[in-house]
C-alpha cells in the first residue's frame, strides 16, 4: 500500500489473498468431505411431505448417523486449517464414509458416501507444492560452481539415508571415530575361552 491510499481492500485483493490460502492446502479435500457430512446427518432426520403424509427417514442409526456426519465436518475442516494431518483426515473420511453405507441410509443415499470417498481421497493424494527458490548469484572472489552456504549454485547437496548423520570428511583430515563400538582386547582377537 501506498502513503496515498486509503487502505480500503478491493475485492481483487481478497480474491487473490483467498487463491493463495486455497493453494497452500488440500482445499477441495476439505470441500468434499464437509459436503459429504451433510446428507449423512440430514437424511435420517428428513422428514418429506407428500401432501397430508409425512414421510419419515429416520432409522435406528439416527445417533450413528449424527456422529458419522459430524466426524467428516470436522475432518473436512480441519484439511483446511491443519494439512499436516491430510492422510489423516484422508484415511478417517474413507472409513468413516464406508461405516456410513451400512449406518446412515445408504450413505446419505449415496451422495454423501460419494462425497466423503472423494474428499478423503483427495486429501490422500495431495502435496504440498515445493518451495519456489532463488538461484544463488556467486559474488567476486567466489568460484563459479560452489555458493558461499556449501553445495552448488542449485542449492545444498541433497544427502538422504543414513549420510545425513555421517559428518563430513574434510580431504586431508582423518575422519573421527564417533560410531566405532569396536573393544582391542589382545590384539583386536576376542576369546570366549
Amino acid at each position: 500500500m501506498s502513503a496515498e491510499s486509503t487502505g480500503s481492500r478491493t475485492f481483487t485483493y481478497w480474491r487473490l489473498r483467498f487463491h493463495d490460502w486455497r493453494g497452500s492446502r488440500p482445499f477441495w479435500a476439505g470441500l468434499f468431505t464437509l459436503a459429504g457430512g451433510g446428507p449423512i446427518i440430514y437424511f435420517p432426520y428428513a422428514n418429506m411431505h407428500l401432501g397430508n403424509m409425512t414421510i419419515a427417514m429416520s432409522t435406528t442409526g439416527g445417533a450413528g448417523s449424527l456422529i458419522i456426519g459430524a466426524l467428516l465436518i470436522t475432518l473436512g475442516v480441519t484439511m483446511w486449517f491443519h494439512s499436516v494431518v491430510r492422510v489423516f483426515a484422508g484415511i478417517a473420511a474413507i472409513l468413516l464414509a464406508l461405516i456410513s453405507l451400512p449406518v446412515s441410509n445408504i450413505g446419505g443415499f449415496i451422495l454423501g458416501f460419494l462425497l466423503s470417498a472423494l474428499g478423503g481421497a483427495l486429501a490422500l493424494s495431495w502435496a504440498p507444492a515445493k518451495p519456489d527458490r532463488a538461484p544463488a548469484v556467486p559474488t567476486e572472489g567466489e568460484p563459479e560452481g560452489v555458493s558461499p552456504q556449501g553445495g552448488t549454485p542449485d542449492g545444498p547437496e541433497r544427502v538422504s539415508g543414513f549420510d545425513a548423520f555421517r559428518p563430513a570428511i574434510v580431504p586431508g583430515q582423518q575422519p573421527a571415530a564417533h560410531n566405532d563400538t569396536t573393544v582391542d582386547a589382545n590384539g583386536g582377537r576376542h576369546r570366549a575361552g
